[in-house]
């Protein structure tokens, strides 16, 4: 039986929790501070931990930053109103392994639980690199899972803006950071994107660069744009064989989706650019 903690100062969400997880088949147990939490976690071992940031004596974030400095990772999902970029950075930095915003309705909860719970730990951790709010930089290991939970952190960052710009900017910034790890990085851990976010007043930026020599578009026979107009989904079989994410490089997608999308000469690395107005800025 799966171990869980959660640290949780709100006793309604506490028992909320504690109920939902325990009807799922988890072990659980709680607590009401991150002091507490620290303790409970040295004495014995916990699958994952659920934490909320701003509790009394420690905080969720000081509570990562110590396991982190005794060598102690269990998976760490963290649970709060706060979805502040000064906060979801900080929690990247501590290896957070996933970020949720309150409340928590049950069914997506526990779905969430039993994916963290199923995937492998990350080695090496992602790497965070600057996280200003208007540059933020990390070193991503080329690995699927972590690019997505990237992806997910990222979006956090984009609150503030218009639904249609934050939506076309998450798919392309997907898109484009998944090829890096699939292509660039050969999907090997051990190889890592370089990702930057810039944000100005009129515009946002993203540059992604993969460790791989590059290519060309007309030698990826597994990529969208190299399919002939007839045979629209040829590269589908091509990426099914090869064991790759069904979802093709949507170059054309990604075009359409952002105002400037640049290529260096070797094609291992991308910037991307998408311009805001003074109401989205």
């Amino acid at each position: 039986m799966k171990r869980i903690l959660v640290a949780e100062d709100d006793r309604t969400t506490r028992t909320m929790l504690e109920s939902v997880l325990t009807a799922a088949g988890y072990a659980v147990v709680c607590v009401a501070d991150g002091a507490a939490a620290l303790k409970k976690i040295r004495e014995g071992n916990f699958d994952l931990v659920l934490t909320d940031i701003w509790m009394p004596k420690i905080n969720g974030l000081e509570l990562m930053g110590r396991l982190h400095a005794e060598g102690v990772r269990p998976k760490v999902v963290v649970m709060t109103h706060d979805d502040t970029p000064a906060t979801v950075l900080r929690a990247v930095r501590e290896q957070a392994y996933q970020y949720v915003t309150k409340p928590l309705e049950a069914k997506a909860l526990v779905e969430l639980v039993r994916d963290v719970l199923a995937a492998k730990p990350s080695e090496p951790p992602i790497q965070v690199l600057s996280a200003r709010s208007n540059w933020v930089e990390l070193l991503v290991p080329c690995e699927l899972e972590v690019a997505s939970r990237i992806v997910a952190f990222m979006d956090k960052l984009e609150l503030d803006l218009p639904n249609e710009i934050r939506t076309q900017v998450g798919q392309a910034f997907r898109e484009l950071l998944l090829n890096a790890v699939e292509w660039g990085g050969k999907l090997n851990p051990n190889q890592k994107v370089r990702i930057s976010c810039l944000r100005g007043k009129r515009m946002l930026l993203y540059r992604i660069a993969d460790p791989g020599t590059g290519f060309r578009f007309e030698g990826l026979k597994h990529a969208a744009v190299t399919s002939p107009p007839d045979e629209p989904l040829k590269h589908v079989a091509v990426r099914d064989r090869k064991g790759l994410r069904p979802g093709g490089f949507g170059i054309a997608m990604v075009k359409a989706m952002v105002d400037e999308l640049i290529y260096n000469e070797a094609q291992n690395e991308v910037v991307f650019v998408k311009y805001l107005d003074e109401a989205g800025s």
